[in-house]
């Protein structure tokens, strides 16, 4: 049963994926058309070696990364609808904690999907309602008092996270944190590159969660 579920899921998440990827083709191969503006490949390439780079080498880090946690049926759907790092990651270790699976497991597997599922039409029905509401709102969204909430987002939603997870393995968490810490304090330009660390922390803790066992620590 698990065997023909996971055949299923490879399958329908490969023709989501190439899918997915054509309509993104799809819209500027139509406005170009349409307008009979086609850019030349030179520009293509020139535009290309700018920010291709960074982004497949996040891409990269990302599948490598999140995988393993968002298990096969939540990683092709969380790769297909996007933004990993600020919601569905997020979203898929809360929903694991809280219902008690474990990352790998058949549970986990299922509650990831769900988790990430449940997102992405949340998500879609949020964005509807904001563009529908975007010219009323504008007003009140640009005003001074909230700017200091929407600028601290992120940092509140990852921080929440840490709190649950560093005090459950405080002594493997501290040695990447003072590393990231550090890091980050002499070197402040490198937050715009902070997905490209992501594996750097995981290869921290690694190693010092493994010489720690080794020496009794853990």
């Amino acid at each position: 049963m698990k065997d023909s579920y996971m055949e299923k899921t490879h399958r329908y998440g490969r023709i989501w994926m190439l899918a997915t990827f054509a309509f993104m083709l799809f819209v500027p191969i139509v406005i170009s058309l349409y307008y009979q503006a086609f850019p030349s490949m030179s520009n293509i390439l020139k535009g290309l070696l700018g920010v291709a780079p960074i982004f497949w080498t996040v891409a990269i880090i990302e599948i490598v990364t999140f995988t393993p946690m968002l298990g096969t049926g939540g990683s092709y759907l969380g790769f297909v609808t996007g933004n990993l790092t600020n919601l569905k990651v997020p979203c898929t270790l809360m929903a694991l904690e809280n219902s008690g699976y474990k990352q790998g497991t058949k549970e986990g597997e299922i509650i990831s999907t769900v988790a990430i599922a449940t997102s992405s039409i949340v998500t879609v029905i949020i964005i509807a309602v904001g563009v529908l509401l975007m010219t009323p709102l504008t007003p009140i969204l640009n005003s001074e008092v909230l700017k200091p909430a929407f600028d601290n987002i992120l940092p509140a939603l990852f921080g929440g996270l840490a709190v649950v997870y560093v005090s459950k393995n405080a002594k493997i968490a501290a040695i990447p944190m003072i590393f990231m810490i550090a890091i980050f304090s002499i070197f402040p330009s490198l937050a715009s590159a902070v997905s490209l660390f992501v594996p750097v922390g995981a290869i921290i803790a690694i190693i010092s969660a493994r010489i720690m066992y080794r020496r009794g620590v853990l």
